[in-house]
């Protein structure tokens, strides 16, 4: 049981506007960087902002498609299609996971 506990579930919530290519190409990438970064630990929630524009103002979403690490903290933002893999997890502070 104490194994769930030792790596803390990441949740990202990738704003987009519609299905545009870079959008489109924006949650292709962060699933792929996800599965071979954070496999199991991650949860993507998708925001599209044509259909909820509401939801911008919460995360201050000056432009699309975005990132936005919310767990761990603190906050951590990603602008732009992540299709340059070494910045998106820079970027994320993602570490490599190492199991002992």
């Amino acid at each position: 049981m104490a194994e769930e506990n030792d790596e803390e579930t990441w949740e990202l919530r990738l704003y987009v506007a519609g299905q545009t290519p870079k959008s489109v190409t924006a949650l292709a990438n962060l699933k792929r960087h996800c599965e071979q970064h954070l496999k199991g630990r991650y949860k993507i929630e998708v925001i599209d902002l044509l259909v909820n524009p509401q939801l911008a103002e919460g995360d201050q979403i000056l432009a699309i498609p975005t990132l936005v690490r919310k767990v761990p903290e603190p906050i951590r933002k990603i602008i732009g299609d992540l299709s340059n893999e070494e910045r998106v997890l820079v970027g994320l502070d993602v570490r490599p996971f190492t199991k002992q």
